[in-house]
């Protein structure tokens, strides 16, 4: 029903950027749905785990985040023999390169310091995975140590996004609420919206919706307001502007601050 005859499970995608935060729900994780979020003419940079549906975006454009490396490698170093070394290794080479990174931050070291720093430890973190994937393993493997290289081979064919944070100024090798309070911003409204789907059966609070046009009302409705309380505005105030505007005919309040 609502354009949905097969009861697809729906996905909420969120994009988060200084100024706004932008929500897309859908019925698909694909590329399509990236690009749907992004724009065809998308020029910035993606900061995001390693799903497929961003390798459209070329290399330059993207920063795997570290956060989500983490958890990998600790899952690498958790298993046994030869993966759990070369898991500790990548570790360790991480930690290290985050002590440079935290020093640039508090101002320790300058810009022209980090990037000399962190060329050795980016050096022997890329040359640790290349290790890996040549020792291979066989054919239709399904073992830990197969894992291993999978991970790391999938890491080398993106390698330079490994690095852009250390590039480009403004970004940040991470998307982790804990350190990002935007990012934070948005977390709390996708968790708000998680929270009205796990109601949508209760009959007196009912948030779910069940059509393409309450995709889009909901998502624009999250977006607007999560975009709102992120630059410190009022949200009715807005509602109210955007109401009498539609109906009588004024100018639409914007959702960019001013500059």
């Amino acid at each position: 029903m609502g354009g949905n005859p097969e009861r697809k499970r729906g996905w909420q995608w969120v994009m988060v950027t200084p100024v706004v935060t932008v929500f897309l729900q859908g019925l698909s994780r694909s590329a399509a749905a990236a690009i749907e979020l992004l724009g065809n003419a998308f020029g910035g940079i993606v900061v995001s785990d390693r799903f497929s549906a961003y390798n459209h975006l070329p290399v330059m454009q993207r920063q795997l985040c570290w956060a989500h490396l983490i958890r990998d490698l600790t899952a690498i170093a958790e298993r046994p023999g030869v993966s759990g070394e070369m898991g500790r290794e990548l570790l360790a080479l991480q930690q290290q390169l985050f002590v440079q990174w935290h020093q640039w931050k508090d101002g320790t070291i300058d810009w022209d310091q980090l990037q000399q720093n962190c060329r050795p430890i980016r050096q022997h973190f890329e040359g640790a995975l290349q290790r890996v994937v040549d020792l291979g393993f066989a054919r239709k493997e399904r073992t830990p140590w197969a894992q291993t290289v999978r991970t790391c081979h999938k890491l080398l064919q993106r390698k330079e996004a490994l690095w852009t944070f250390l590039e480009t100024h403004g970004v940040e090798p991470t998307n982790n609420a804990a350190v990002d309070e935007v990012f934070s911003a948005g977390v709390r409204a996708l968790r708000q919206s998680v929270i009205q789907r796990k109601i949508r059966d209760m009959p007196s609070n009912s948030h779910g919706v069940q059509s393409a046009s309450g995709a889009i009302c909901r998502s624009r409705l999250l977006t607007v307001t999560t975009s709102l309380r992120q630059q410190g505005r009022d949200v009715w105030e807005f509602l109210e502007q955007a109401w009498i505007a539609h109906h009588r005919g004024g100018v639409m309040p914007s959702l960019l601050p001013d500059p």
